[in-house]
C-alpha cells in the first residue's frame, strides 16, 4: 500500500469526483486535482466510455487493446500532424516548421530515414560505451547533493543527467548547454492540448533560438567532423538513405527533436521513480535489499534493474498521451469512425489496464511480462529506450546506494500538464 506522508504527493480521488470530471472530460480545460492524479478519471473511462467522443470531434482511448491496435496499423492511422497543428499553430510558426518535421510526428519515407540514421548512432555497443562517462556523471551529482546534505531530484539530479547524455550524442560543448533544459520544456510545453498566449510565444522563441543556434554547431560539425558510430550530428549530416540526405530544415529540426525526446522523458522516469519510492516503502525496502545483495555477491555496483525501471515507467509513464489520425474510415474497440478522426492514446490509462495487468493501480517492483507503452509501439516505438533505461537504472540504482535514507522534505512541485507526467521539483533531505 502506498505510505501515508505529511503531505500528499498523489491525492486520493473520489469515486464521485472521477465519475464528474470523465463526464465532462475536456483536455483543453482540465481541473488540477486532474493533473495531481489523473487515474481514476482514467479508470472510468476505461470502464464505461473506453472509446470516448471528445467535445472537439476528437476520440479519447484509454484501453490497452484498443492502442495497441491503433499502433499497430500505421497505414490506418497517421502519426503526421500537419492537418492537425496547421490551425493549432498557424502557418509559419516555427513550432509548426519543428513538430511537422521531428522523428516521432512524421510517416515514412521520412520517419523511416531519420530512425535509421539515429539508430545506427545508438548501437547496443555504443550504449555499453557511454556507460563508464554516465557512472562518473552521476557520482558527481550524488557528491555535491552530498556536500548540501540534500537538494532537489529534479533540478539537482534527475533533469542533469539527460541533458549531459543528448549535449554529449550532438556534440553541445558543455559550456553551451545551460539553455538546452528551458527550451526542451517550452517545446514541449507547446504540445499541451491547450495553450496560453504566453506559452505560445515562449514555445516559437525557444524553437528558433534552438535552430539558429544549431546552425552554428552543425557548421563547425561540417568543417571538423566527429565519429559516426557515437556522435548523432555527425552521422545525420553525412548520413543517407536509399541516395537522399536529410535537407537542412530536417536536419535542425530533428536535432531539436533529439534533445526533446531524450531529454524530458528520462528527467520525468527518474523523477518519478524516486518519489514513488517514497510512497511505496515496502518496494524502496526490496529495492535496497536487491542492491545490498548484488553489492555483497560480487556482481558490482550495477546491478541489473531493467525490470524495475519497465514497472516505474508502466506505473508513472513519462509520456501520457500519444495522437494518430485516421486516413480512412475505421473501426476502433467497435465504435466506426470516419475518415479523418482525430485520436489520442491515453498511454498512462492503458499502462493500468487491468485486463493487461495485474493489480495495475500497485508499484510492483518484480512485475514479470511486463509490455508497458511507455515507449510507445510498432515502428514509432522510442528509437532511445535502450539509452534510457540504462540512464534510469544507472541514475536510481546510485542515488538509492549512496541515500538509502533520503526523504522528500516538502510537497514535489508537478509539472502540471496533461501529455509529459513529471516534477519541476522535489526537495528532500540525507538521513
Amino acid at each position: 500500500m502506498p505510505l501515508p506522508t505529511a503531505f500528499a504527493i498523489t491525492p486520493p480521488m473520489t469515486p464521485a469526483r472521477a465519475r464528474e470530471i470523465a463526464t465532462g472530460l475536456d483536455l483543453r480545460a482540465l481541473p488540477a486535482d486532474f493533473y495531481a492524479n489523473p487515474y481514476p478519471v482514467y479508470a472510468r473511462l476505461r470502464e464505461h466510455e473506453p472509446v470516448r467522443r471528445m467535445p472537439d470531434g476528437s476520440y479519447f482511448l484509454t484501453r490497452y487493446a484498443d492502442i495497441v491496435a491503433v499502433y499497430r496499423d500505421a497505414q490506418t492511422f497517421s502519426s503526421d500532424k500537419r492537418v492537425e497543428f496547421t490551425p493549432k499553430y498557424g502557418d509559419g510558426a516555427p513550432l509548426l516548421a519543428h513538430h511537422t518535421t521531428s522523428l516521432v510526428f512524421n510517416d515514412p519515407p521520412l520517419h523511416t530515414r531519420v530512425r535509421k540514421l539515429i539508430m545506427g548512432a545508438l548501437t547496443r555497443r555504443a550504449i555499453a560505451d557511454m556507460e563508464p562517462g554516465l557512472i562518473t556523471l552521476v557520482d558527481g551529482l550524488l557528491d555535491a547533493m552530498e556536500a548540501e546534505g540534500g537538494g532537489d531530484l529534479i533540478e539537482d539530479f534527475a533533469s542533469a543527467i539527460p541533458v549531459e547524455i543528448i549535449g554529449n550524442l550532438l556534440g553541445v560543448p558543455h559550456a553551451e548547454r545551460g539553455p538546452l533544459r528551458d527550451w526542451s520544456l517550452a517545446i514541449l510545453g507547446a504540445l499541451e492540448p491547450k495553450l496560453t498566449p504566453e506559452q505560445e510565444a515562449l514555445g516559437n522563441r525557444s524553437v528558433s533560438e534552438f535552430t539558429t543556434y544549431l546552425q552554428t554547431l552543425v557548421a563547425e560539425r561540417r568543417r571538423h567532423p566527429g565519429d559516426p558510430e557515437h556522435d548523432v550530428l555527425t552521422r545525420l549530416i553525412q548520413g543517407e538513405d536509399a541516395g537522399q540526405s536529410l535537407s537542412e530544415t530536417e536536419l535542425l529540426q530533428n536535432c531539436v527533436f533529439i534533445l526533446n525526446a531524450g531529454h524530458e522523458t528520462t528527467t520525468n522516469l527518474i523523477g518519478n521513480a524516486l518519489v514513488a519510492l517514497q510512497e511505496w516503502p515496502e518496494a524502496k525496502g526490496q529495492l535496497l535489499s536487491k542492491l545490498q545483495l548484488s553489492t555483497q555477491s560480487g556482481q558490482g555496483p550495477e546491478p541489473d534493474l531493467t525490470v524495475e525501471i519497465d514497472e516505474f515507467l508502466r506505473f508513472e509513464s513519462s509520456n501520457q498521451l500519444g495522437n494518430r489520425r485516421a486516413v480512412s474510415a475505421c473501426t476502433v474497440g467497435g465504435v466506426d469512425l470516419p475518415a479523418g478522426t482525430l485520436l489520442t492514446l491515453c498511454i498512462g490509462a492503458a499502462n493500468r489496464d487491468p485486463a493487461q495487468f495485474d493489480h495495475p493501480e500497485q508499484l510492483d517492483l518484480g512485475r514479470e511480462n511486463n509490455r508497458h507503452l511507455a515507449f510507445g509501439f510498432g515502428i514509432h516505438q522510442c528509437a532511445g529506450l535502450s539509452l534510457a533505461r540504462l540512464e534510469g537504472r544507472i541514475a536510481v540504482g546510485r542515488f538509492l546506494q549512496r541515500f538509502p535514507g533520503y526523504t522528500l522534505s516538502s510537497a514535489p512541485t508537478r509539472g502540471g500538464r496533461a501529455r509529459f507526467r513529471g516534477f519541476l521539483k522535489a526537495p528532500f533531505s540525507i538521513t
